[in-house]
């Protein structure tokens, strides 16, 4: 016999240390699973993922359905929330809003109330950075919709579920940050770094605040996923970087087992790279010495 399941803390068999953790969770005490997820997991509970039609905030969305939970899409590109919502079985819906509409959030909040009656878990994986994202690049505008979709949009969020969560002295909060957050990078440029970081103080004030009403948050802060926002960056990385680095579902992964851990348990922050990390490796540099002047 090998360890507990780090679900149930039944006994379960031995797993090869390679295997992923949704694999891990497979090798259970016998309970029903589908693609390592177990499907009772979140029964009766309510998750409302925001930035749910970009790649991380959908493999959450999908991630969290699959554990049972009934799952709200949220994200402000209709077209895109209606695809996302198709790839997502179990039990979702979607319901569109920007959230650096503060009154729009809000309504939402209120209609998700209305509907099911609580929200007990909230992720938002929202996020922008402009392609012209340096200082001497970056408009005044692209810097204020960062702010307002990476920042103010997440306060907006989670202030609109909290209300609900301290009635019900219960609820987990999960904010998508970055390791840009952590560390600033050259390449993430002063809006998106900045934002982020913020994301990590904003998180510590709600467990600062909000532990004695039964809430708990999280920033996971991940560095490379290979999502289409790659594309996006002034140096792209190759094909054979973009193999290494972590998938968007590595990150939900993530999200699941820290919105199932149990309540007297809080995750602060998660830092979480992949093992070939492109900040440590320097691949991801650029020059910014100007050439030499010749006479």
């Amino acid at each position: 016999m090998g360890p507990s399941c780090i679900w149930c803390m039944r006994r379960t068999k031995w797993v090869p240390p390679h295997a992923a953790l949704a694999t891990a969770r497979m090798r259970h005490c016998g309970d029903q699973w589908t693609e390592g997820i177990h499907m009772g997991m979140f029964h009766n509970r309510v998750a409302w993922v925001h930035g749910a039609a970009g790649a991380v905030g959908l493999a959450c969305a999908q991630s969290l359905a699959q554990a049972g939970a009934t799952v709200v899409l949220s994200g402000r590109d209709a077209p895109k929330l209606q695809a996302a919502l198709q790839q997502v079985s179990g039990r979702a819906h979607a319901v569109g809003v920007d959230i650096s509409d503060r009154a729009a959030v809000f309504a939402a909040a209120d209609a998700i109330e209305q509907t099911h009656g609580h929200i007990d878990i909230l992720v938002n994986s929202a996020g922008v950075n402009p392609p012209q994202r340096h200082w001497k690049d970056l408009s005044f505008e692209d810097w204020q919709n960062s702010v307002d979709v990476n920042l103010t949009g997440l306060f907006n969020t989670c202030q609109a579920s909290l209300r609900g969560m301290r009635q019900r002295q219960d609820g987990v909060i999960i904010n998508i940050a970055s390791w840009a957050g952590h560390f600033a990078a050259y390449f993430a440029g002063p809006a998106y770094a900045s934002t982020k970081r913020a994301v990590l103080a904003l998180t510590e004030t709600i467990n600062m605040e909000e532990c004695i009403h039964g809430i708990r948050a999280t920033s996971i802060s991940p560095a490379g996923i290979d999502t289409p926002l790659l594309d996006k960056r002034p140096v792209q990385p190759t094909a054979a970087m973009r193999a290494t680095l972590l998938k968007p579902a590595d990150v939900a992964d993530m999200v699941t087992h820290v919105a199932g851990l149990p309540s007297h348990v809080c995750i602060n922050d998660i830092l979480m790279s992949p093992r070939m990390n492109l900040p440590y490796l320097g691949e991801l540099e650029t020059a910014k010495r100007p050439p030499a002047q010749t006479n």
